[in-house]
């Protein structure tokens, strides 16, 4: 997702200085983390170039510049939590912008003039006992409890680097350990390597000790840690049920035989979902929100359905909006659309608000049973094993034949919903899966 800069402009003379803060990503968001940078500084910037990249709770977004100039500082490293309206980076600017926005609050800007451009990137830069730094630079440094003086810089001039303080952390964490025990930092693509359960090649050798790897949580990993910590402060309600999927994978065999859309692969999940909305007109308090301080539930009137999705960047829930007026293709085509999003980390904020309920197939990955946590304010969260086969009893209880089954566990808000109600909600949506000719009662 791309968001422009809320700055307003006022009148900047040329070789003015402009501050570029972090603006309101979305409602309710009070900070964001800061990924990457697109810019470094002394860099020349173009009116809507990439600038960085943040991500909220709720979605990627890249931050671009409305100004034409160069960068003078930036004030904030990769891993950084960064407040909104906090300035994230300062531009010597060249043009004054084109067009005005009256709407935004002013930002802070400052006269240059008389100063050239070196002069004043050499100013931003700081030379502080002997030590060329940027100011991003000795934060960082600060953060870690270094004296930048003990650092040798490998930049131009000797400049300190963001890569030598990392570096001289590392080697200090391994200096005050036991010998047959050392940490480094893993970096994102090993720790993709992890997420998907392969093996890192460390390159081992005889009689070499074995490490410890440090994997600092970015994005929605950072995120997770925060939710799933609330979550698991809520009284829970689990309840297990067993389903028989054999005509549900009649009919997704049905689909696929007459499909003719190469966009198209069916799954059991669009109707999964389908049927699960048509659960929730029966049992709507299964679809609500409740919000402790005011004590009181918000029956929801939509089933926005959320999937869980694990992506190398961490979980994620987008969800799919008003799926009661949605039919089980057009369910496959916006489930397809949000996994190829979440896989390429470009989710919106749209995509991941206004979740009602939560649904994880655990069994795309070959789990059968799971014990799931909520995802708060939602009241419901409902885990979906694997389809496979086992022996079970005709209703004459007298002839045993191979069956489709599927193991769910639902959880739920054990302060608003009862178990009885958890119970009902379960039969209703088991029925409506083993007897899917019953779902089209519900279709409009």
């Amino acid at each position: 997702m791309r968001w422009f800069s809320s700055q307003a402009w006022v009148d900047v003379p040329t070789g003015g200085v402009v501050e570029v803060p972090l603006a309101q990503t979305g409602e309710g968001i009070a900070e964001c983390e800061l990924l990457k940078w697109f810019v470094e500084e002394g860099d020349q910037v173009e009116e809507f170039q990439r600038l960085c990249e943040v991500q909220s709770d709720k979605a990627t977004i890249e931050i671009t510049s409305r100004f034409k100039g160069k960068v003078l500082q930036i004030l904030f490293v990769p891993g950084d939590i960064v407040k909104v309206g906090e300035t994230l980076l300062k531009i010597l600017v060249e043009d004054t912008p084109s067009s005005l926005d009256t709407q935004s609050p002013l930002t802070s800007v400052s006269d240059f003039a008389g100063v050239d451009c070196e002069s004043s990137s050499d100013a931003e830069e700081e030379i502080v006992g002997g030590i060329l730094a940027t100011p991003a630079v000795r934060h960082l440094a600060k953060q870690h409890g270094i004296n930048i003086n003990d650092i040798r810089g490998t930049g131009k001039d000797g400049r300190v680097l963001k890569e030598d303080i990392l570096n001289f952390v590392s080697s200090k964490i391994t200096s005050q350990e036991p010998p047959s025990i050392s940490r480094t930092i893993i970096d994102e693509d090993e720790l993709e390597l992890l997420n998907n359960g392969k093996t890192l090649n460390m390159n081992f050798v005889e009689n070499q000790h074995y490490e410890d790897k440090t994997i600092p949580l970015r994005g929605y990993q950072r995120s997770m840690v925060k939710s799933m910590s609330m979550a698991a402060k809520v009284p829970h309600f689990h309840y297990l049920e067993e389903i028989n999927c054999d005509a549900l994978v009649d009919l997704k065999a049905a689909f696929q035989s007459g499909n003719t859309d190469q966009n198209v692969k069916h799954t059991f999940l669009p109707f999964l979902i389908k049927a699960l909305s048509a659960a929730l007109s029966k049992y709507p308090l299964l679809n609500s929100s409740f919000h402790e301080e005011a004590n009181e539930v918000i029956v929801k009137g939509w089933h926005n359905i959320g999937v869980a999705m694990a992506t190398p960047y961490g979980l994620v829930v987008p969800n799919i909006k008003k799926v009661q007026s949605l039919s089980v293709l057009e369910i496959t085509k916006e489930l397809s659309r949000l996994q190829l999003l979440a896989s390429n980390n470009k989710l919106s904020s749209e995509d991941i608000t206004g979740g009602t309920i939560t649904l994880s197939n655990i069994g795309a990955i070959g789990g059968k049973f799971g014990s799931p946590l909520l995802n708060l304010p939602e009241v419901a969260i409902i885990a979906i094993g694997r389809i496979h086969k086992l022996p079970r009893y005709d209703d004459d209880d007298e002839t045993i034949y191979p069956a489709s089954v599927t193991n769910v566990t639902i959880g739920a808000d054990h302060r608003v919903v009862d178990g009885a109600t958890v119970a009902r909600f379960c039969n209703e949506w088991k029925l409506l899966i083993e007897k899917p000719e019953l779902l089209l009662l519900h279709m409009r």
